[in-house]
């Protein structure tokens, strides 16, 4: 028998005489000193353990996790779990879209070889438990489209090799902890759409990310947002510090006159919050009353003697109507940026030099002004970090305009095929980027919209790039929205040809399916610089599809791959294309769902682990 002297933990030398996940150990602190005493054989039984507590406080509704048995020798083989097989340490715990409830018990900290937890898209609520800090070898957390509440524990900015975080779409509340500051690795953040409050610290790693990390938080505030902190009377929040300690100390007066200091003093304070509490009550109130609507309460101004009409979404137009509508009007030839399938897009520099794209419907495509409005209160309150938001809408006697975010860097289609010899091109690691950003603008489409929204359109010129090349779907707004599960097709052909899913061609009929196989189509653009109608390809009579197909079958994976990605590893590419092969299968019942494929890029490419994917700070070859 082993002895351990902290909790008197008893080990038998043969594993056969009793059930290793029955052992009863007395205290979770104990288990890493015992690491250190216990031969490596039996190490796999306490991680083991620690999964099994884990499972205790998950409500496993459709049994995923029912191969989970105590009486195995090794968790490694357990769903979602990867381990090492030498001794079951785990480095992987991966359950997304698996419908789990309950809550994410702290014995999660035990694990401190853990490298990728990855629990979204559940229905999780309680806490993010604290003992996550750890986990000091974790490099991604992904724990968005949950349920979980609470605020941000401290303790993550322990986490120093951690390079991804998502924890959005949760109902996280409070402040964002100065600590995540020190998280120096990371590289991708993403906290928004839950309830925090307060100033975005501007310290470390922080001070690095923009406004789409934090976006749907209305009660945040700080340089990263572009929205200065101030009190409730409207002053700087940050007030001034006394010079030096002398300035704090009282003076000598006389009792009488202190006191009478002090009364005169609280009466004006008692009045003046008894005034401030009044407005906080109705500011709370309107505050309560725009949230429950999800924030998808209008602005409206009519102008009834010009015909003009001017509609913004979410207040995010802070400019008087008068100047929108100046410049709207004033726009011609030369500030047009481009001319897509709906309207030719113009670029808008209001007075500040905030700049906006600003696309014209072509007035064959209008319908009724009526249930146009409609759908386009619905589309402005969709927004996602991966989608390019609508910022309003504008009614001119003789035209309607969509008021966008402007993109400086124009489409991944300018950088793949616009770009001549000698200049810029897209390296390796930010087309991983590209394609893994977009699937998660789509993704959002397809599953968490309500109602749902099939874009039709999935194509390179639509996927916009921002000045750090993350990427943003645009026109999802101008798609057919789908309203319930009997209703998600359409019947009016659009799209790109080359893109377009075969049974979309002969029927007419648009599924989420078929933007499944335009997204692709647009991965092997992706990793072929080729657009879908090359003609390297057309002339043989086939399309990029059956092009790759053709040299998959001849083991030709090195004429696949852009000559311009001198860093494309074998490994990522092979996985790029086989998740494009499952997008562009023939039966579109056999392709995997977009949130399927987010996962499958999640898992294959995204993750740190074993890669060391982020450790390249160059998003140009």
């Amino acid at each position: 028998m082993y002895d351990f002297p902290l909790k008197s933990v008893q080990i038998p030398v043969d594993p056969s005489h009793s059930s290793l996940f029955h052992w009863s150990i007395a205290s979770a602190s104990t288990v890493q000193r015992l690491y250190v005493s216990i031969p490596p054989a039996y190490l796999k039984f306490l991680f083991g353990i620690t999964l099994l507590e884990l499972k205790t406080t998950l409500n496993d509704t459709k049994n995923f996790l029912s191969n989970w048995d105590d009486s195995d020798d090794t968790p490694c083989n357990w769903t979602g779990i990867t381990c090492n097989p030498a001794d079951s340490t785990v480095f992987s715990i991966n359950l997304p879209y698996m419908q789990l409830s309950g809550i994410i018990s702290p014995s999660v900290g035990k694990l401190s070889s853990l490298q990728r937890l990855a629990l979204h898209q559940n229905s999780l609520h309680g806490v993010i438990p604290s003992e996550i800090g750890n986990c000091s070898d974790l490099r991604a957390l992904y724990l968005r489209a949950n349920y979980l509440q609470g605020g941000i524990p401290s303790d993550i900015g322990n986490l120093s090799s951690l390079t991804i975080m998502d924890l959005s779409s949760n109902l996280l509340k409070g402040s964002i902890p100065s600590s995540l500051g020190r998280l120096t690795r990371l590289r991708s953040l993403n906290i928004s759409t839950n309830f925090l409050s307060g100033e975005i610290p501007d310290v470390g790693v922080l001070s690095t990310f923009g406004n789409d990390s934090f976006i749907g938080n209305l009660d945040l505030c700080g340089r990263q947002v572009n929205k200065p902190c101030r009190t409730s009377l409207g002053f700087p929040a940050v007030l001034p510090h006394a010079e030096s300690d002398e300035a704090t100390v009282p003076t000598k007066r006389s009792s009488h006159y202190i006191k009478g200091i002090v009364i005169g003093a609280m009466s004006i304070l008692g009045l003046v919050l008894v005034v401030l509490l009044s407005f906080l009550w109705i500011w709370f109130l309107s505050k309560k009353e725009r949230a429950a609507k999800k924030y998808t309460e209008v602005k409206k101004q009519v102008h009834h003697d010009t015909g003009t009409k001017l509609i913004t979404f979410h207040g995010d137009l802070p400019y008087p109507s008068c100047e929108i509508i100046e410049k709207l009007e004033s726009l011609d030839v030369e500030d047009v940026v481009g001319s897509g399938g709906f309207g030719t897009v113009y670029r808008m520099v209001m007075n500040d030099c905030g700049t906006f794209a600003v696309k014209r419907i072509d007035r064959s495509r209008e319908g009724s002004d009526q249930v146009f409005e409609r759908e386009l209160e619905i589309l402005g309150s969709v927004k996602h970090i991966n989608l390019v938001n609508l910022r309003g809408y504008c009614r001119l006697p003789s035209q309607k305009l969509l008021i966008y975010d402007y993109l400086a860097m124009g489409s991944l289609d300018d950088f793949l095929h616009e770009h001549g010899e000698g200049k810029r091109s897209l390296n390796w690691n930010a087309r991983l980027r590209i394609a893994f950003g977009s699937a998660r603008g789509l993704a959002y489409l397809h599953h968490d919209c309500c109602p749902r929204i099939v874009h039709r359109d999935i194509k390179s010129s639509n996927i916009l790039l921002d000045e750090n090349l993350e990427p943003h779907v645009s026109d999802f707004g101008l798609a057919k929205l789908l309203v319930d599960e009997d209703a998600h097709v359409t019947t009016v052909v659009a799209g790109t040809f080359g893109y377009l899913a075969p049974e979309y061609l002969q029927s007419g009929r648009a599924t989420e399916k078929s933007d499944v196989y335009s997204f692709g189509v647009l991965l092997l653009e992706l990793v072929t610089g080729k657009r879908p109608t090359d003609p390297s390809f057309v002339k043989q009579g086939l399309n990029v599809v059956g092009w790759m197909n053709t040299l998959l079958r001849e083991n030709r994976l090195v004429d696949v791959v852009d000559r311009r990605c001198t860093d494309s590893d074998a490994e990522t590419v092979e996985a790029i294309i086989e998740i494009a092969v499952k997008c562009t299968n023939a039966n579109p019942d056999d392709r995997p769902a977009m949130q399927q494929v987010l996962q499958f890029l999640e898992e294959e490419v995204m993750s740190p682990y074993p890669s060391d994917f982020y450790d390249s700070h160059s998003d140009y070859a």
